[in-house]
């Protein structure tokens, strides 16, 4: 895979900023990374307009790390927190229903797996922690746009490029939107074999101590027609509460 150079050296010039809380000159950073002045002055000054470093300005200007670049390491910070949190819950809970169970975030229009915990039998599946899915046809994704702001999910949904996995995926914006209707009323979402015929997952929201979406968790297994979703349905909605409350959520 050929890597972007101009973006290695983003990296690498945050890297290096990062480790001068006292901040760094354009001079020294070419010096130390071997970079050409006339590049690395238009990275910084791309950086430093997207928050992602910030200019002291002075005799000689100087970089820190900016509020963005904070924002995202805090962010990525509080994900761990989460994780840390529920992966005894979550492990013990796929034990207990026999199941997969997976948690997930939105990262663009696409959910991201960021835990995945087995029973002791486990069938296979093809999603693992690091993999993305389309949020219109995961459980995991439709119950994060459900309960998300308006602004965020119709951000997400004109992202959306619809395409059919099996014949029972969602094709349109206007069918996405009805079943979200249906995930708010219920308070989960059924991936009813839209990602894969022979699978069936079943997702809820997992809420902030501000009520704000975190991300999802969902229960995934093979599809047996004797199954009952709607019992699954409320089963995960529970212990989705649960999680959300050991987070500090106080609503209902």
């Amino acid at each position: 895979m050929k890597l972007n150079r101009t973006t290695l050296r983003s990296v690498e010039i945050l890297k290096l900023v990062s480790k001068r809380p006292d901040g760094i000159t354009l001079d020294e950073i070419c010096e130390a990374l071997e970079l050409p002045k006339t590049s690395a002055y238009d990275i910084v000054t791309t950086l430093a307009e997207t928050g992602m470093i910030h200019v002291t300005k002075g005799q000689r200007q100087s970089y820190t790390i900016g509020l963005t670049a904070y924002r995202i390491g805090v962010s990525y910070t509080n994900h761990m927190d989460v994780i840390s949190t529920i992966e005894p819950v979550l492990r013990a809970y796929a034990r207990e229903l026999g199941k997969t169970v997976f948690y997930g975030v939105l990262t663009g229009h696409e959910v991201v797996y960021l835990c995945k915990f087995e029973p002791e039998n486990p069938i296979i599946t093809t999603a693992t922690v690091g993999t993305k899915n389309p949020v219109y046809c995961t459980s995991l994704g439709k119950a994060i746009l459900a309960f998300s702001d308006e602004d965020t999910r119709q951000q997400v949904i004109g992202r959306i490029h619809f395409r059919q996995k099996t014949e029972r995926t969602i094709r349109s914006t206007e069918e996405l939107n009805a079943e979200l209707e249906r995930v708010q009323e219920r308070g989960y979402a059924l991936d009813a074999r839209e990602v894969e015929e022979h699978m069936e997952c079943v997702g809820a929201p997992i809420f902030d101590q501000e009520g704000q979406v975190l991300g999802a968790i969902s229960a995934s297994s093979l599809y047996k027609p004797t199954e009952n979703y709607e019992a699954l349905g409320q089963n995960v909605r529970e212990k989705a509460l649960e999680i959300s409350k050991l987070l500090g959520y106080m609503g209902k």
